[in-house]
């Protein structure tokens, strides 16, 4: 048995089922052991990005990690930016990155890179296996390192220790260990504080504590002790929907941000981090709240959140039987018309989301009105690229099709974003997953007009404004997505989308819409 069967029958023994990968020759003798390994499912993508910003949303999914398949540094460094998404969305993966044989790395080959290095900064485990003899401890290491607690892992593949022989091994389960226990002083402590200060207590909920039965606690806790719940600026994964607990998303400008948490004396953090200003911008704070606010932690990364809320709620007082307040019908609101605009397709998107669905959005600028009214739409998981690394989008999808077969996903979708790794429309056809993106087509990159005046630039010229827009040559996501095997098309009026909107929603298999605004 060679190195790569053992890597292989250490990721499939510990239920790392799926492969998303993009392999060059140093990985061959792993490619060859994957396909006598009918049990794992290997997914091609056409660029890297693609392969780690899939892995990225299948782990969100399914709160376990895939494996990724990546060729030498070069190959690391394309899928870099969508593991910085993952790092920050505290997503378990394992990038397998192959390298040149040990006694070649001396001869300074072509390919040769301080994979180390470049993994390094946006994975929280990185290691070299030693050789064939250490591939089964270190892809062990690397599967603990991924969920102890759950984030992106690193592992390097020498050439030799995948073709060289392993001898016997019997891969098993790899136990981990349980989460930290609740702090109870914590817990005591933030009671104090929400006591002291009625009404004007916020509380951020991200990672499970985002998930619809921690939610439930939140909520109740809420309506009980007048304490605001948050959500942070771009959410890894929240439930949302009828009947479910709806935070209020801290807003991405930082004046409006300020604005919404001025009156905060404390803010109770639940396995997330103070919210901050995503740059500087001249004569405007980088912290959000005012320096006087007492931010606690209540329970971090790595701890069991929903526990700590149970004990939260306890020690609060809080009965089980408290009510929360969920949101519920859709407020009353006319259905749009004529000329196709961003709310028009947020508001039709909110009313016929299927139940149970998967939105995954990256339309940055244009779609900001749909999260305030996905409270009000069919129960749904919802999830951002957390990093501000753009192109997540289309691989996010990606990932959470495969994760969730019998599930629609939702692909909200900017027209500049989703350039970077539109390949991943590719292997949603190839895998005929059941995506629908829908792309806001204002053939602009409109958040960069935005950020131009938020650093006190009201007018740009000619080099500017050639930097900041997509119009010369439009785009033409119809063709793009044909192309790539994806059955597209266009819509610029109200009653247009609404149509195709309707007809991608009946039937499985991917689509796209192009929303013209």
């Amino acid at each position: 048995m060679n190195g790569a069967d053992v890597l292989c029958d250490v990721l499939l023994a510990n239920d790392v089922n799926v492969c998303f990968a993009n392999p060059g020759t140093s990985e061959m003798h792993f490619v060859a052991a994957l396909d006598r390994k009918p049990a794992m499912r290997c997914v091609l993508g056409l660029f890297e990005g693609v392969v780690t910003g899939a892995a990225d949303g299948y782990a969100r999914m399914t709160d376990r990690p895939a494996a990724t398949l990546l060729h030498t540094g070069p190959g690391l460094a394309n899928g870099l930016a969508n593991m910085h998404n993952a790092r920050r969305a505290f997503s378990p993966m394992i990038n397998i990155v192959g390298d040149h044989a040990s006694y070649h790395l001396p001869l300074d080959a072509p390919l040769t890179s301080d994979i180390e290095g470049l993994a390094a900064p946006m994975s929280k485990w990185v290691r070299r296996i030693g050789g064939p003899a250490d591939v089964q401890p270190a892809t062990e290491a690397a599967f603990r390192a991924s969920l102890t607690p759950p984030g992106v892992t690193t592992l390097i593949l020498p050439a030799d220790a995948a073709w060289g022989d392993a001898g016997p091994v019997s891969p098993g389960k790899v136990k981990l260990a349980p989460p930290p226990a609740i702090d109870i002083d914590a817990v005591r402590a933030v009671a104090t504080a929400i006591r002291a200060a009625p009404g004007r207590v916020g509380m951020i909920v991200r990672g499970r504590a985002a998930r619809a039965d921690a939610l439930e606690i939140a909520g109740q806790i809420s309506a009980a002790c007048e304490v605001r719940l948050f959500s942070e600026v771009l959410i890894a994964r929240m439930q949302r929907g009828r009947g479910r607990v709806a935070p209020t998303r801290i807003p991405y400008p930082v004046d409006a941000a300020t604005a919404v948490l001025r009156d905060i004396d404390v803010l109770v953090l639940v396995g997330g981090k103070e919210p901050v200003a995503f740059f500087a911008y001249p004569g405007k704070p980088g912290r959000l709240v005012r320096d006087d606010c007492q931010v606690l932690t209540l329970a971090a990364h790595g701890q069991d959140l929903h526990a700590a809320l149970e004990a939260l709620g306890d020690e609060l007082g809080v009965r089980q039987s408290q009510p929360a307040l969920v949101a519920s019908a859709f407020p009353e609101e006319a259905t749009p018309t004529g000329s196709l605009t961003e709310d028009a397709i947020a508001l039709s998107v909110a009313k016929k989301l299927p139940g149970d669905a998967i939105v995954c959005d990256e339309a940055v600028t244009s779609a900001r009105r749909f999260f305030a009214l996905s409270a009000f739409a069919a129960p749904h998981d919802y999830m951002m690229g957390t990093g501000g690394s753009i192109g997540g989008g289309i691989p996010l999808a990606t990932g959470a099709a495969i994760a969730c077969p019998g599930r629609k996903v939702i692909n909200l979708e900017a027209d500049g974003s989703g350039m970077y790794t539109v390949q991943g429309l590719w292997t949603q056809a190839r895998e005929n997953l059941d995506v629908v993106t829908i792309v806001f087509s204002n053939r602009t990159y409109a958040i960069l007009h935005g950020e131009m005046r938020n650093v006190g630039v009201n007018a740009i010229g000619e080099n500017a404004r050639r930097m900041l827009d997509l119009d010369h040559p439009a785009l033409d996501w119809v063709s793009l997505a044909k192309g790539m095997g994806v059955e597209a098309a266009r819509a610029d009026t109200c009653e247009r989308f609404d149509a195709l909107l309707d007809a991608a929603l009946s039937r499985p298999g991917p689509f796209l819409i192009e929303a013209i605004i």
